[in-house]
């Protein structure tokens, strides 16, 4: 089999912890069903299980404590700096704890995703797995959207539904929205690099087969 040529979709991964969606994009390029390659990885809590898993994947990585930053601009204006010269042309948030500050969303503006365990815009910001279960919904799920200056407001690029069970607590219903974030991020960053994608307003069309 002849040597696979690397992706010029380099992506860019921001995390703040162990990056189970991290690990789920490099599977999915290991395997051939991405055509993308992870540049660099960046944590802003130097103890991330996150750093070791790319480590060891051989994905660069960087640890930017956030503490040690004197303004959250300061801190961002060091990742952009790093993202750039890594050559990443797509910026992927796959558990990053922090807000981002409004001059990094608009210096990346168009090439920022995350992933959301809910169907946004219901249940934004944190803890949104018991924000279902006290809310008594049966459907919830995960959305992958682009990100803007406020809390998980983006527009919206793709969603999957997960059921909500009788039985569900938030730890169970989190491992079973967490297959499903596996499964939908990969497939909007695919759509991301193959250019089909136009943000209008709060609408991201090219997302879906027309028809």
């Amino acid at each position: 089999m002849p040597e696979r040529t690397p992706s010029g979709n380099l992506i860019g991964v921001l995390i703040s912890g162990r990056g189970s969606n991290l690990v789920a994009i490099l599977d999915r390029i290991d395997a051939g069903d991405l055509d993308a390659r992870v540049a660099l990885v960046i944590s802003n809590e130097p103890s991330a299980a996150g750093l070791a898993a790319a480590r060891a994947r051989g994905v660069p990585t960087l640890a930017l404590d956030h503490r040690k930053c004197a303004t959250r601009e300061d801190h961002d204006r060091e990742m952009a700096r790093a993202l750039e010269a890594a050559g990443a042309r797509l910026v992927c948030l796959a558990g990053y704890m922090r807000l981002l500050s409004g001059w990094f969303v608009d210096r990346f503006k168009g090439r920022i995703l995350n992933i959301h365990p809910s169907l946004l815009p219901s249940f934004p910001g944190t803890c949104a797995q018991r924000q279902a279960l006290e809310s008594g919904v049966r459907i919830s799920g995960c959305t992958v959207h682009f990100v803007d200056e406020n809390v998980d407001s983006g527009p919206i690029v793709l969603q999957e539904a997960v059921p909500v069970l009788d039985g569900d607590t938030p730890e169970s219903l989190e491992k079973r929205i967490l297959e499903a974030e596996h499964r939908v991020y990969s497939r909007a960053i695919a759509l991301y690099f193959s250019g089909s994608l136009r943000i209008t307003g709060r609408r991201v069309l090219g997302a879906t087969p027309a028809g």
